[in-house]
């Protein structure tokens, strides 16, 4: 669950690089890095481990300039190490990313066999190369990046700086949130309203397979069909004090002590305390018609989807499965007509959890076998249908048990 935060502005970029670094903890991190433009130079600095990491390298070699983009990772491909950790960078561009580059490989392979090198071995360096190509074949940004999009298989955020055009920063997204902040005479990206706190409140979320270009004067967005298009600007309504430690060692010891708090507001919003109610909000189904779930999800989502196969089938007698999102696509899961899926992410943009809702929705139910063979005798096949009539659960009995 990587961190991305782009800011082209007015003033030093690099120590609100690494401020929004830092709201971004949250999300679990084992390297990180910020990329400036400066003078016709790419000015790269990572460190693997913690941010402080970071800080201690940025001491030392600082990175001057007013556009920057900075990356928290999470390592997918590629051990946790300094030359994995984003931003990577060519001569010419330098991004990050969120998500994972699925047909990285092929990709890669080609851009090898045209005389390039990888100093990584991550998916994401493909996409600094291939935007390279064709900065390099004499293409602007904008066109480079509409030219490159179409080639990426999987899921992504990405944050674009490019040396020779200091004046701009270009994002894309497809199934990883990304966000575009207003300021004053100053624009941001980020991975969600909460990177960009302090900066700014205004704030407008990219659809699905948009890409935008930012600059300090503001932010042309276009669609995955290249047309420029307009997204709502809203109010955020977030403030830096929601992400942060306190007096907490880490976030996970906060959102412990926070617990309490969290269930009791979650509570008291179904609560109607003048009427003495509980006013439980409307489903688009009913449960007892359904006859299996399916729950995927990663991590402490995970974790949580377990007790939720709990209650439901002590509660509601409805048989569950759950999956780890990672596993889910790749062992070609059967998904029964009559059933409900269920997906749980704690950011709203955890890759593999994104990749199993969209695999679900599109995989339509095979045509189900008949279980009794053409060959077998009437005989056999009266056994079988009475086999399964007595030992089937009846909708009354299912029904009793909610």
């Amino acid at each position: 669950m990587c961190g991305i935060i782009g800011i082209i502005g007015k003033d030093q970029v690099a120590d609100r690089l690494v401020d929004g670094l830092k709201r971004m903890e949250y999300r679990g991190y084992d390297s990180a890095g910020v990329c400036t433009v400066q003078d016709g130079q790419l000015i790269r600095r990572r460190a693997e481990g913690k941010l402080a990491n970071l800080v201690r390298e940025l001491a030392g070699n600082p990175a001057p300039g007013t556009v920057g983009i900075a990356h928290t990772r999470w390592a997918t491909h590629g051990a946790p190490t300094t030359s994995n950790a984003h931003p990577h960078a060519t001569g010419e561009v330098a991004l990050v990313h969120n998500g994972i580059i699925e047909n990285f490989k092929p990709l890669r392979e080609a851009l090898q066999a045209r005389g390039r090198s990888f100093e990584s071995e991550t998916d994401t360096e493909v996409v600094a190369h291939l935007v390279s190509e064709q900065v390099e074949a004499g293409l602007s940004p904008q066109d480079a990046v509409m030219a490159v999009l179409p080639q990426l298989r999987g899921a992504f955020a990405l944050a674009i700086a490019f040396r020779q055009h200091p004046d701009l920063l270009i994002g894309a997204r497809l199934g990883s949130p990304l966000v575009v902040g207003y300021g004053e005479g100053e624009t941001y990206l980020g991975s969600d309203a909460l990177a960009l706190a302090p900066l700014t409140q205004k704030i407008a979320y990219l659809d699905e397979g948009d890409w935008v270009v930012i600059t300090r004067d503001g932010a042309q967005i276009y669609d995955s069909t290249n047309n420029l298009v307009t997204r709502e600007i809203t109010t955020s309504g977030v403030t830096a004090a929601a992400v942060e430690k306190g007096n907490y060692r880490h976030f996970m010891q906060k959102e412990i002590f926070e617990q309490p708090t969290v269930v009791a507001q979650t509570l008291s919003s179904y609560i109607r305390p003048l009427e003495q109610t509980v006013a439980l909000p409307q489903m688009d189904f009913d449960l007892s018609a359904i006859d299996r779930i399916t729950i995927v999800a990663c991590g402490t989502s995970f974790y949580a989807g377990m007790v939720a196969k709990y209650w439901f089938e002590t509660f509601a007698r409805v048989p569950v499965d759950i999956d780890v999102a990672s596993e889910f696509r790749y062992r070609d899961p059967v998904l029964q007509p009559g059933g409900l899926a269920l997906f749980i992410s704690q950011s709203g943009e955890t890759a593999d959890t994104l990749a199993a809702l969209r695999h679900s929705k599109s995989a339509l139910p095979r045509p189900r076998r008949s279980p009794v063979s053409s060959r077998c005798s009437p005989r056999s096949r009266r056994i079988l249908r009475s086999k399964r009539a007595s030992s089937a659960p009846t909708r009354s009995m299912r029904s009793s048990n909610i």
